[in-house]
């Protein structure tokens, strides 16, 4: 009976894989060219978030109002563009794919476990090829 519910688990596991093979086919897993991640104690701030940054005053608004103690990373938004997440959970990662329609899919991950203020991960990526971020149309400033 044992043998069965662990065959059956590796079953599912190995199905899960392929249907995500399937889908992530005409993506292209994106490269960051940085990435900073941290803790804001004001939790107030993680409701104004945005998805995406295209420009430097944006971006330095966002760094000042987070109070993130790392210099302010030099950014060429002719090239590049600014994507994050934040969570209240303890910890959070980003990845970002770019489909064949020029969408990039921004997915932030992390633990469940509730803390007080927020997490967040800020990373650049190039902007070739990316039409929309999460199918929403790239912000105009």
């Amino acid at each position: 009976m044992r043998f069965l519910a662990i065959f059956t688990g590796l079953c599912v596991l190995v199905l899960v894989i392929l249907l995500e093979t399937d889908v992530q086919a005409g993506a292209k897993k994106m490269k960051f060219n940085g990435e900073w991640k941290g803790s804001v104690a004001d939790e107030t701030l993680q409701k104004d978030a945005p998805e995406c940054i295209t420009n430097a005053p944006a971006f330095a608004k966002l760094w000042k109002a987070w109070k993130i103690e790392a210099k302010l990373p030099m950014i060429d938004f002719e090239k590049e563009l600014v994507v994050l997440s934040t969570s209240r959970g303890s910890l959070l990662n980003l990845t970002a794919t770019l489909n064949d329609n020029g969408d990039l899919q921004v997915i932030g991950f992390g633990t469940r476990d509730l803390r007080p203020g927020f997490r967040y991960v800020v990373a650049s990526v190039s902007r070739d090829g990316v039409k929309t971020v999460n199918k929403k149309e790239l912000p105009k400033e």
